[in-house]
């Protein structure tokens, strides 16, 4: 089972910045915790709009990807220790408005999957609002 909760979302105006968490719980194999090990997506979705592929991290951390929209202000990254994945989004925009979700591809891939039926497990999502 993989546990995955995220938390920091908010309201934020027009050209500011907010760091969404999702810590991961992933289970232990003997000693080893399973959580350092999974690729990680994150997803948005708007109201009215389809869930929305926007980044990923790769298991290692040492790899990431970004799609148009966010690519150059959104950042992601991992800590290891902590079993945490961090989106750190910058100048932000009244269109990335939406509920942010993380997910987890245990079968660790990449280039990472863009379709949310290729990842095994969601966080609840958080909210982000961008006013203008």
């Amino acid at each position: 089972q993989v546990d995955l909760v995220e938390s920091g979302g908010g309201l934020v105006q027009a050209g500011g910045s907010l760091r969404v968490s999702c810590a991961i719980d992933g289970g232990t194999a003997g000693t080893y915790d399973m959580g350092s090990r999974y690729t990680m997506g994150w997803f948005r979705q708007a109201t009215g709009k389809e869930r929305e592929f926007i980044a990923a991290i790769s298991w290692t951390g040492a790899s990431t990807y970004y799609t148009k929209s966010v690519k150059g202000r959104f950042t992601a990254s991992r800590d290891k220790t902590k079993n945490i994945v961090y989106l750190q989004m910058e100048n932000l925009k009244p269109e990335d408005t939406a509920i942010y979700y993380c997910a987890a591809d245990l079968r660790r891939r990449w280039p990472p999957e863009s379709t949310r039926d290729e990842y095994h497990h969601w966080g609840q999502g958080t909210q982000v609002t961008v006013s203008s």
